[in-house]
């Protein structure tokens, strides 16, 4: 902590510590009621984790499910929310979240670049009560990356295992389903060489692929609007201390391209720094698994090493792990890189194939694998608890591997060969063979493919239930019928990869306010000081409910901060009073803010007083 009574070099009202979803609604919103903003990063990039996620945000009530005549109400959402929380329910964080999700979205959908289209995707478990089979999620539309201009060498490029030649999928699914189709479909076949063509070109011209889904385009449709509204967003620049003068923070001792520098923030400092996934010393304490000696490989981006946690807590801030699952869950493998680094490949899909399974070394199936990522996470950390490694096996034959690939490995006409070379794949003529050369249990592998083929044959799995929720459908194969998550392993030869446990993000963090005031030890705010985005411990008490339940909360809380940044109370942004449904703000269709970055202290000027890093 440094205390400070002189002018610092960069003064502004607030400054903002990160550029994800969390940092730039937050940035955005305040500017948009006229106060003068600073966002610094301390990576080449902008984007943070925004920029490698699906993009999706799970916010009940939204217009866009209405328009299309979607049946939902508050009370189911709320039920869902109290039953999916548990212990962990905070009343007025979750009521503050359901009346003022539709109205974020509104907000940026009606003033900024940032624009969204439904989703079909069911919550995660729509089977518990106030569950819901559609309507709740919704995703980024796509974007050109060339309205950037210069700055898209700044965007924080897409997650590089998941992408094809640089080549982003749609989060809407539409994509993959032609990708897989394309040996079997005319139809698909020339979609996919037309996007081939079209992303080719944009290789040659722009050195990335420029027509961007998912995060990466939320992540450039928040820059792009900042960017238009005067906001600087100083890459390759990071905070080293929090500034306090008296008892309040009043601003930042900055490190950047030019040196070191003070930045005073008359209204307040907005840490959203992304959280602690690559903070060893942390996930040690934090993660079960890790506790217990075994693996945790993250793919999110490697600057989030819990850096607005730790000035948190430097300042007395209330920081503690409560939650039993302090993340946000994803199995990822390891996949060997030509250049010689290691991906990490996310396992968002595969699980859910008919014809794939999932076994611990003793060579059992544990779980339902078309359960969310995160589901499948904590029971594989459960299932695991006895022994240091945390890990599971997806098997599936020939017949499987080359119709829908596993993981990193790509359907036909995509070689396996070099995959298995370099040991990411195993393989055997017989599961006894696999078993061998992947080091599991080769008989109990053999009892438990042929218990599970009983029941696959007639399209069922007695044992875990996989197939019998909307969601675990929705991610299947519609043409494998009865259960499109369900049929039996075949013939030999037979495959093998390794999976490991990784995160999304991090869910604990520290203590807010509603408003994003961070909370002292005592329960009292620490004047000045706010946290938005993972740095903030999440509204979802450590469960996972739907897809978008990290970036719905995160922008939603990142509009009440700023807007609570510049003066407006609880009762002006209409939380907590039956606000849900999607309708819009007054006083955002009145704002009467100068858009030109100009208020009073003039962003303009601010902008260049730092290199931006490009």
């Amino acid at each position: 902590m440094t205390n400070t009574t002189h002018s610092a070099t960069l003064t502004c009202d607030v400054l903002v510590i990160g550029s994800g979803a969390g940092g730039l609604s937050t940035a955005i919103t305040a500017r948009k009621q006229g106060l003068d903003v600073i966002v610094i990063e301390k990576e080449p990039f902008f984007g943070g984790t925004t920029a490698f996620s699906g993009g999706v945000l799970w916010i009940p009530g939204n217009r866009h499910a209405q328009s299309n005549g979607v049946s939902d109400t508050r009370e189911a959402a709320l039920t869902y929310m109290r039953n999916e929380t548990g212990a962990f329910f905070d009343a007025a964080a979750v009521d503050a979240f359901l009346d003022a999700g539709p109205q974020m979205l509104d907000f940026f959908e009606r003033e900024t670049t940032v624009k969204f289209v439904p989703t079909l995707y069911p919550d995660y478990h729509p089977n518990v009560g106030g569950g819901v089979d559609i309507g709740r999620s919704v995703v980024a539309a796509p974007f050109d990356a060339r309205a950037l201009g210069k700055d898209i060498a700044r965007l924080r490029p897409p997650l590089k295992t998941i992408t094809f030649i640089g080549m982003m999928f749609n989060s809407s699914n539409a994509d993959l389903k032609h990708f897989f189709n394309a040996t079997r479909s005319l139809t698909s076949a020339l979609y996919v060489a037309k996007r081939l063509a079209s992303h080719l070109k944009d290789l040659v011209l722009y050195r990335r692929g420029v027509q961007i889904t998912s995060g990466n385009a939320l992540a450039a449709r928040l820059a792009k609007s900042a960017l238009d509204l005067g906001i600087p967003i100083h890459t390759n620049t990071a905070a080293r201390e929090l500034l306090v003068t008296g008892q309040r923070v009043t601003g930042a001792l900055v490190s950047g391209p030019d040196g070191e520098m003070r930045i005073a923030a008359r209204r307040g400092v907005v840490l959203a720094c992304g959280g602690f996934s690559h903070d060893v010393a942390r996930i040690a304490h934090a993660y079960p698994h890790v506790r217990r000696g075994g693996e945790h490989v993250s793919p999110v981006p490697s600057g989030n090493t819990g850096d607005g946690v730790g000035m948190a807590q430097r300042l007395g801030a209330q920081v503690a792990i409560r939650y039993p699952q302090p993340a946000a869950w994803m199995p990822v493998s390891r996949v060997p890189m030509r250049d010689g680094s290691v991906g990490v490949f996310p396992h968002l899909l595969d699980r859910y194939k008919p014809g794939i399974i999932g076994v611990t070394r003793t060579g059992k199936r544990f779980t339902n694998e078309a359960n969310s990522y995160h589901d499948v996470g904590a029971a594989m950390i459960e299932a695991c608890a006895n022994g240091r490694e945390t890990a599971m096996w997806l098997i599936c034959d020939h017949a499987t591997i080359r119709k829908y690939g596993l993981g990193y490995a790509k359907p036909t006409p995509v070689p396996l060969g070099p995959l298995l070379r370099n040991g990411y794949l195993s393989t055997g003529r017989t599961l006894a063979e696999l078993a061998r050369n992947a080091g599991l249990d080769g008989a109990a592998l053999e009892a438990t493919v042929k218990r599970y083929n009983v029941g696959a044959a007639h399209g069922e799995d007695p044992e875990f239930g996989r197939g019998t929720t909307s969601f675990n459908r929705y991610l299947g194969d519609p043409q494998q019928r009865p259960n499109p998550c369900v049929a039996p392993i075949g013939d030999g030869p037979y495959y093998a990869l390794k999976v490991v446990m990784g995160d999304l993000g991090t869910f604990d963090g520290i203590s807010t306010r509603v408003t994003g005031e961070v909370l002292d030890v005592a329960g009292t705010p620490i004047a000045g000081l706010y946290a938005v985005g993972n740095d903030r411990a999440s509204v979802m008490g450590g469960n996972y409910p739907g897809a978008g339940i990290t970036l719905g909360p995160i922008m939603t809380f990142g509009y009440l901060t700023g807007r609570h940044l510049a003066g407006l109370s609880e009762a002006d942004v209409n939380v907590g009073h039956g606000g849900h449904g999607g309708q819009s703000d007054q006083s955002d269709q009145s704002d009467q803010s100068d858009q030109s970055g100009q208020s009073g202290h003039p962003a303009g000027a601010t902008a260049t007083a730092l290199r931006t890093g490009t």
